[in-house]
């Protein structure tokens, strides 16, 4: 799972989950997917706008952007709707406030696993990404054909936030969260035919299937979370995310310097292969219940109670 593809802003998270809530918690899931959904389109259109407004003025990308986020500021205020669950201000240290986050999410066998299995996929990601446009400049392709190969795993992110719904009916939960790890597999077709071409076809499949596996999985922590939860369950969720991604491109730059492509691509499928197998084994993904039950969940049962 690509971590920018989850959901990592809280306020929008509580406007998701009670959105959803009210016409029922097997909603969620659907309600994830458009998130995911969303953010892909931005990142597809997001690059070649601002590239063509650079184009017209340097400051006009910076500007557009101010007046996007002031846009957002003005809705936000306008809304009448409350996003949160009437409570008193909570006046526990941050310290306490994140590790009681941390314990809530440990303490929950589904989402803990789930938070190291698909943060661990965010090494291969974004390294294998990077691989592509560096194996791609060395095999002689110029820029904007090395953008569009980028820009069709954007793509199909977003072809796959439009099939996730189709994808939940048609398999279980465990079945939706394996395909997506066991499709990174397909980058070892690299190794078989070391072209670029190759390796950014072997990487669609996952893009596709990434929508429904956050679709799931973002579905059930918001369900469970109690609200005033919410936001500490997310940092240590997203903070597991955003540590790991950047090692991907890391690793993936310091091999591609001194190794074959064909030895870093294949230190990622091996990788990818231990967290299929490990997803595959693991109890706690082969229990995980129906998008069924969702509405019959706890809303995350007994949390820890704040400290002064």
């Amino acid at each position: 799972m690509i971590a920018p593809v989850a959901a990592t802003e809280p306020c929008r998270c509580d406007a998701v989950r009670d959105h959803a809530r009210a016409g029922g918690a097997c909603q969620l899931p659907a309600a994830a997917g458009a998130q995911t959904g969303r953010q892909a389109a931005v990142w597809l259109a997001g690059p070649p706008l601002g590239g063509a407004l650079f184009g017209l003025a340097r400051a006009l990308p910076f500007l557009v952007d101010a007046v996007s986020y002031t846009f957002s500021v003005i809705s936000l205020l306008a809304m009448r709707t409350p996003f949160q669950q009437q409570r008193e201000p909570d006046r526990s240290s941050l310290r306490w406030r994140l590790a009681e986050g941390f314990r809530f999410l440990w303490g929950h066998r589904f989402m803990r696993t789930c938070a190291l299995l698909f943060g661990l996929a965010n090494f291969i990601g974004p390294g294998v990404l990077l691989a592509v446009v560096v194996i791609g400049k060395r095999q002689g392709l110029p820029g904007g054909e090395v953008g569009a190969l980028v820009a069709a795993f954007g793509a199909c992110l977003l072809l796959g936030s439009l099939i996730a719904p189709l994808v939940r009916r048609l398999l279980p939960v465990r079945a939706v969260l394996l395909l997506e790890l066991w499709t990174w597999l397909g980058c070892a077709l690299f190794l078989v035919w070391p072209n670029v071409y190759a390796l950014t076809a072997s990487i669609l499949p996952t893009a596709l299937a990434i929508p429904s596996t956050d679709s799931v999985v973002n579905g059930y922590r918001i369900a469970l979370t109690p609200d005033r939860l919410l936001g500490r369950v997310e940092s240590v969720r997203s903070t597991i995310s955003l540590l790991i991604a950047p090692l991907g491109p890391l690793v993936a730059g310091v091999l591609l310097s001194t190794v074959s492509a064909r030895a870093t691509i294949a230190l990622f499928a091996a990788f990818g292969l231990v967290l299929a197998v490990w997803g595959t084994l693991s109890r706690s993904i082969r229990a995980a219940p129906s998008l069924d039950e969702l509405d019959d969940l706890p809303g995350g049962g007994t949390a820890p109670t704040a400290a002064p």
